[in-house]
């Protein structure tokens, strides 16, 4: 039910070893994404190993095979307590099922530190956006973009997203200060290429005019340009997350903005923390990276690959 990858040494770690930091004489940090799916959550854990490898310390990755499953990842917690990492590095694939799961690491005295979705429990610190307002900035940058008239079309991620729930609510926000736009329709798309192009198909068949798709991650809006290209059909498009693939259709034109919601800085501050942690250093409560349009203007800077990024200073962000 589970997928388990470790970085950081030459081997591969076996269900039921206990005791690994011990083992080991370093420091283990388990690190929890959601799936494979989402380039975002690649970026993740890049960012994450970058950090542990410079610090001499070990990463397991816990991964659902199936993405989002809340299953996969309850089991992927109950094999952590065997594991026994140092301190975990987390975010939810619910984050109210999960709630409960989460309480037996703060019962077994495991550190969190959580990334890009708040949930209820205890944690030494939190890593990430502000969802709603990274949705409003893109809205508005569309909607601005449109001369505040036209109808859009809204490609929503997972439903039980946290993430997702709060970019609608940025989008409903811009919304209702742009009168003049009209939604014609709004799909799930599951944060997933292959479904946002299946939404996108059937709106395209359903509307002969759709001046603009408003869609809530870049591989949606990947999806989205899959569709149309088959039907022959051009649009706006503005997204969010700014995945090296996505600035380049950026770069292209056949994506007008991407708005920033940046996981590799989130896992290098993220992975940072955690070390810090370890050392009885102090953390800040929240660390919240800020909303940037990602545009024609300043495409370049993300159009290096993940892997080839240095990773923010910890002084950057907190001071």
């Amino acid at each position: 039910m589970r997928f388990l990858i470790t970085l950081g040494l030459s081997m591969v770690v076996l269900p039921g070893i206990a005791g690994i930091a011990a083992a080991q004489q370093q420091p283990v940090i388990g690190v929890f994404t959601k799936n494979f799916t989402n380039p975002a959550y690649d970026a993740f854990r890049i960012g994450a190993d970058k950090i542990a490898k410079a610090a001499n310390a070990r990463v397991i990755h816990y991964v659902p095979k199936k993405p989002d499953d809340v299953d996969e990842q309850t089991a992927e917690i109950e094999q952590a307590l065997i594991d026994k990492p140092d301190i975990v590095i987390f975010t939810p694939v619910n984050d109210k099922t999960m709630v409960g799961p989460v309480k037996k690491l703060n019962a077994a005295n495991i550190p969190i530190v959580l990334f890009t979705n708040p949930l209820p429990g205890k944690f030494v610190a939190y890593v990430g956006s502000d969802d709603v307002e990274l949705g409003y900035q893109e809205a508005v940058y569309l909607f601005k973009h449109m001369g505040g008239k036209g109808s859009v079309v809204v490609i929503e991620g997972v439903p039980a997203a946290p993430t997702n729930r709060d970019r609608l609510r940025g989008y409903q926000k811009a919304f209702t200060e742009f009168p003049g736009i009209q939604v014609l329709a709004s799909g799930v798309g599951n944060y997933s290429q292959a479904k946002a192009r299946e939404v996108m198909d059937q709106m395209l068949k359903d509307h002969a005019e759709i001046d603009a798709a408003l869609v809530a991650n870049d591989s949606m809006s990947l999806g989205v340009l899959e569709a149309l290209k088959a039907a022959k059909r051009t649009t706006v498009i503005a997204s969010i997350n700014g995945i090296l693939e996505a600035v380049k259709e950026v770069e292209s034109g056949k994506i007008l903005a991407t708005a920033d919601f940046n996981t590799f800085k989130m896992a290098c501050l993220a992975t940072q923390a955690a070390l810090r942690h370890l050392k009885g250093e102090k953390l800040p409560e929240k660390i919240m990276l800020p909303a940037e349009i990602i545009d024609k203007t300043n495409y370049k800077a993300w159009l290096v690959a993940v892997a080839d990024r240095p990773c923010p200073k910890w002084e950057e962000y907190v001071r």
